[in-house]
C-alpha cells in the first residue's frame, strides 16, 4: 500500500554540452544520478536545490529554468510504500572553484557528454531527462 509521497528535486548543470552527475551508493546499490535530493517539510523546491548543492558539493547555484516534472505515477524502487514525484531544473554553478564533495555517500562526480549515443542513467525519470537534454542542447 502506498502511503507516502517522496518529492525529489534535481538539477541539470550543463556546461560545454556536458551535464554534472553524481555517483553514490543508495540502498546498497551504486547509482549514477543528477545532483539534488529530497524535499524537506517547510521547504520550497528551489530552496531544496540550493540546500542540496550547499550540503553535498559546497557550491552556490543559479536557477535558470524549470526543465521537467515527472508526469507518470512511479513507485520508489527503494521503498514500495512510497510514490515518487521528481522535479528537474536547469542550473548554473556560480562558484565552481569552491566545488568540493562534502557528502560521504558521493563517491565521485563526472561531467557526462550529452551527445553520447547511449543513455547512462539507471533511474527511469533520469533517462527521460537525459533525452530531453539532448533535444535541448544538441
Amino acid at each position: 500500500m502506498i502511503d507516502k509521497i517522496n518529492i525529489r528535486v534535481y538539477a541539470c548543470a550543463v556546461k560545454d554540452k556536458k551535464v554534472l552527475t553524481l555517483f553514490e551508493e543508495y540502498a546498497g546499490e551504486p547509482l549514477m544520478k543528477f545532483p539534488g535530493g529530497g524535499l524537506e517539510f517547510g521547504e520550497g523546491v528551489i530552496d531544496c536545490l540550493h540546500r542540496e548543492f550547499d550540503e553535498e558539493l559546497n557550491v552556490k547555484i543559479e536557477i535558470e529554468e524549470h526543465f521537467y516534472t515527472q508526469e507518470n505515477f512511479l513507485v520508489s524502487r527503494f521503498r514500495e510504500n512510497e510514490q515518487l514525484l521528481t522535479i528537474y531544473y536547469l542550473v548554473r554553478i556560480i562558484n565552481e572553484e569552491d566545488f568540493l564533495i562534502l557528502d560521504p555517500c558521493i563517491e565521485r562526480t563526472e561531467w557526462v557528454d550529452i551527445d553520447r549515443t547511449d543513455n547512462p542513467f539507471p533511474l527511469p525519470v533520469d533517462q527521460v531527462v537525459f533525452e530531453k537534454l539532448k533535444e535541448k542542447f544538441l
